[in-house]
């Protein structure tokens, strides 16, 4: 099927979509600052008639549309916040607040998800109940899981929930997904060694730092290869060291962080275990004193089994090409979400046929911007899931 007969029965919302998403694009807000974008969304969604409830969480936004005498309930969960890094891209829709981005697509997840309720409320081929769900904070600071804690699901229940990403590695018109753990737990550390400091012509006076840093940057990268199961994933990176500003004075303080991806949670406890054991090897060994925070954040994304089916069933009856997904060592915090309730998170291709420099296709990319072509294809699959989901018996 084309990508044209894919949008088709759509076709009339896109004006609209596209003219929204690159107003939300120019206007991005990040963690639980979306004032304007949940505003919107509310305003969208009381057009069409919708129950709306604001402040979920926060800044979240929950819609409801009824259909019928079906008792089945569904989430459709969108993303709204966007990232604190200057967009470098030059498009007339570029964003207007200083040091913030949509450099992940979320301005055409909440698109798309209005998008959705448009659809569904007039086609109204569907019967149950299905509740749009608009999160904030995605981005680190974990807005699915204060929304839980604020009772989204008891206060609107689901049956299963559903959401999607655009993945610009992925061409438009392909969709992946799986069944099992589809993106990793997200840890962070940060170590601090403390030595007394001193001048760097005198080693011997003060426990070396630097020295004790560089060692255990290069034992921690041991961790993963030599205390995991090689048929296990996971990944342990640093990213950051800080320490000294002087040529010649050795630093009392030198700071190290980092990040850990897993899958399994055996796995995740056995790193954080021998982070924890080395840490100490090292202070010991080096006379230096050692600080460690970690901090596990995002738990695996975790789809469950029969709910991957219907959402590749979902797409594949839309047009699209879909298949079997990798895990990727990317986070995402809808993992809350299929903590509490079955779902599935879909990869929805939005890879141009021409990308441009490569920074237009890369998600975190100050040059990235969403593709306009892949909003009737998230619409039609979350209109094709919630009418699968709530069949009529």
């Amino acid at each position: 099927m084309t990508l044209e007969a894919i949008a088709a029965p759509v076709a009339d919302l896109l004006p609209d979509l596209v003219s929204l998403r690159r107003d939300l694009h120019a206007h991005p807000e990040l963690a639980y600052e979306e004032r304007r974008t949940a505003g919107v969304v509310a305003g969208a969604l009381r057009l069409l008639g919708l129950e709306v409830c604001e402040g979920v969480g926060g800044t979240g936004v929950v819609g409801t549309l009824r259909c019928g005498t079906g008792r089945r309930r569904i989430g459709l969960r969108a993303d709204m916040d966007a990232l604190p890094m200057v967009e470098l891209g030059r498009s007339a829709h570029a964003s207007r607040a200083p040091g913030v981005h949509h450099g992940c697509g979320h301005d055409g997840h909440t698109s798309m998800l209005i998008g959705a309720a448009r659809q569904l409320a007039r086609t109204r081929r569907f019967d149950g109940t299905v509740h749009f769900i608009f999160q904030p904070a995605e981005e680190g600071q974990a807005g699915a899981r204060r929304m839980i804690g604020d009772g989204l699901f008891e206060r609107f229940p689901c049956d299963a929930v559903y959401a999607l990403h655009n993945w610009p590695d992925l061409p438009l018109g392909r969709a992946q997904t799986r069944a099992g753990p589809i993106m990793a737990a997200a840890d962070r550390f940060d170590i601090v060694l403390r030595g007394r400091g001193g001048h760097a012509a005198q080693p011997h006076h003060t426990p070396d730092a630097i020295l004790a840093a560089s060692q255990l940057v290069a034992q921690l990268n041991t961790i993963v290869s030599r205390r995991i199961d090689p048929g296990q994933s996971a990944v342990l990176s640093v990213t950051r060291i800080e320490g000294g500003h002087s040529h010649n004075v050795l630093p009392a303080e030198v700071s190290i962080t980092g990040t850990v991806r897993s899958f399994d949670p055996d796995a995740q406890d056995r790193i954080e275990a021998a982070l924890r054991a080395t840490v100490d090897g090292v202070a010991l060994a080096s006379g230096t004193t050692a600080e460690l925070r970690y901090q596990r954040y995002y738990p695996a994304t975790i789809n469950t089994a029969e709910e991957a089916g219907l959402a590749l069933e979902a797409a594949r009856a839309v047009g699209l090409e879909a298949d079997m997904a990798r895990p990727a060592f990317t986070s995402e915090d809808f993992a809350f979400m299929l903590q509490h309730c079955p779902g599935a998170y879909l990869w929805l291709g939005q890879g141009r046929a021409d990308p441009g420099p490569e920074g237009e296709r890369a998600l975190h990319h100050p040059c990235y911007d969403f593709n306009d072509d892949a909003l009737p294809l998230g619409v039609r699959w979350l209109c094709e899931v919630a009418e699968r989901e709530l069949a009529s018996a």
